[in-house]
């Protein structure tokens, strides 16, 4: 038995050295999620200690508490508004393209490799959702972005296909079990768990709201810690009754990040570095299940199926899914080429290492292959196929600015920012005598990337950058102070 301190000095180390190879090939373009899991291989291999993880029942558990934060913080981060529009598009891609893809998968594994059309099933069910954090880190770390709903599609489509793909995995471990499998129930099943999730996480998030604002905490930290808990019980809740945890942990997620809920700024950072430990450990201890020779034991199977998957299967359920839609054939096309494989796949493969079936240690070991595979072929080459295709656009600057203002609750006061157009007629006096709308506070001006805190003899110049507190309601007649042009926006920070 290792000793404790031994295992908490090497789980901090592999921690650390995943954040620190992560920042070191930033530029490269490989996804993180293959290096965290490269880490996790290499370690198991080494035995550098036994953690006892490589169970395949307890890296399942920990796997699952992981997505759930993982998921959720995907959710909190969404913004509705993009998504609303594209909504049907997801949902079809998130349903309709997952089984199109396990589909594809399942016969020619069947009609080529020789497998069983249920065992085809199988694996086609385990790698067909996809992983788009692995798709936007890339494209942040090449400072590419994607125009039109390119985006958001793809942000919906990750956080909602997972549950599809559980199902379907679920769903098929049992019927090889049996040998035969109901497709009728099998639809109505499908239909009530997604049902009872998309209730419990819209209900539970509302619910998660009202609370949070109106409970007053006497430290700030229990505000995070309280919808910590919330996440964890959403899962259980809509688990329990029949209902799809994860789908109603990303919807919760989504109701409460496009909520007005006092300390929101904070719940957001929280949650976006409980997200990355999530990722860290999950793909650490997912690593831990098999050594370099293992992976690479079933090669050939592997390549195969990420062929057909890459070139054949992801592309039919996209453009399958997607007949009636306003996307053109090169947004298709990239759609098609971004179904980078995850974790969830190999979350998946630890179902059947609890089972008896004949192919458990076989598939297990292919997705593993196809997930490297997938993330190796298709990740580093995305910022250049979507510049070929031309959806690619540039990369918005985030700008820092060095104070907050969390809008107390019920405030119809929002710190904005605002840059000086350089026809602004506001550049021709100071501040005082702007005419600046009954409660409005220009607090900073940063100026050639220097911060200026004004006074009211101050005089604005042009391409200056703004931090205002204004009411929502003389939002525009601040506009009008401040500038001539036209199409200028505020933006809340």
């Amino acid at each position: 038995m290792t000793d404790f301190n031994t295992i908490l000095f090497v789980a901090s180390f592999l921690i650390l050295a995943s954040v620190i190879v992560a920042r070191l090939v930033d530029n490269i373009g490989i996804p993180t999620l293959l290096l965290f899991l490269g880490i996790g291989i290499v370690a198991h291999s080494e035995r550098l200690v036994e953690f006892g993880f490589a169970t395949p029942a307890l890296t399942q558990y920990i796997a699952t508490i992981a997505l759930i934060f993982i998921i959720f913080a995907g959710g909190l981060e969404t913004q509705w508004h993009q998504v609303k529009p594209i909504l049907r598009y997801g949902i079809t891609l998130a349903t309709g393209g997952v089984l199109i893809t396990a589909l594809v998968v399942a016969l020619f594994a069947w009609k080529v490799l020789g497998y069983s059309l249920l065992e085809g099933l199988l694996l086609g069910s385990i790698i067909s959702s996809t992983d788009a954090p692995a798709v936007f880190s890339i494209l942040r770390s090449k400072k590419v972005s994607l125009k039109g709903t390119l985006k958001p599609l793809l942000e919906f489509e990750s956080g909602s296909n997972d549950p599809t793909a559980m199902f379907l995995t679920l769903t098929m471990v049992a019927a090889v079990n049996t040998g035969q499998i109901a497709v009728g129930g099998m639809i109505v099943t499908f239909v009530l768990q997604m049902c009872i999730g998309i209730v419990v996480g819209i209900v539970f998030g509302r619910l998660v709201v009202t609370l949070v604002n109106s409970i007053r905490f006497s430290y700030e930290g229990f505000y995070p810690v309280s919808v910590f808990a919330a996440a964890v019980g959403i899962y259980a809740s809509s688990s329990l009754v029949g209902g799809n945890g994860i789908l109603a942990v990303y919807l919760a997620g989504i109701v409460i990040g496009n909520s007005e809920i006092v300390h929101k700024k904070s719940l957001l950072r929280f949650f976006d570095g409980l997200a990355w430990l999530s990722q860290i450990t999950m793909f650490l201890v997912l690593g831990f299940l098999v050594t370099p020779k293992e992976v690479f034991s079933h090669a050939q199977g592997g390549f195969i199926v990420s062929a057909v998957l890459i070139f054949l299967a992801r592309p039919l359920g996209v453009f399958l899914s997607l007949v009636p839609s306003r996307f053109n054939i090169r947004e298709k096309f990239f759609l098609s080429w971004v179904g980078i494989r995850g974790a969830m796949p190999i979350i998946l493969s630890t179902f059947l290492m609890t089972t008896q079936l004949p192919q458990s240690i076989e598939f297990v070991r292919i997705v593993f292959f196809i997930v490297l595979t997938s993330a190796l072929v298709q990740g580093w080459s995305i910022p250049y196929v979507a510049r070929l295709l031309g959806v690619d656009a540039p990369q918005p600057q985030i700008q820092r600015f060095p104070l907050e203002f969390e809008t107390p609750q019920g405030s119809d006061t929002e710190l904005y920012d605002f840059i000086v157009p350089y026809n602004s007629t506001a550049t021709s006096k100071p501040i005082v005598e702007l005419g600046l709308p009954k409660g409005t506070l220009i607090v900073l001006i940063i100026r050639n990337e220097k911060y200026i805190v004004p006074s009211g003899g101050t005089i604005l110049e042009p391409g200056d950058t703004i931090l205002a507190l204004v009411k929502k309601a003389h939002l525009e007649d601040f506009r009008k102070v401040i500038t001539t042009g036209e199409g200028t926006e505020f933006f809340p920070l």
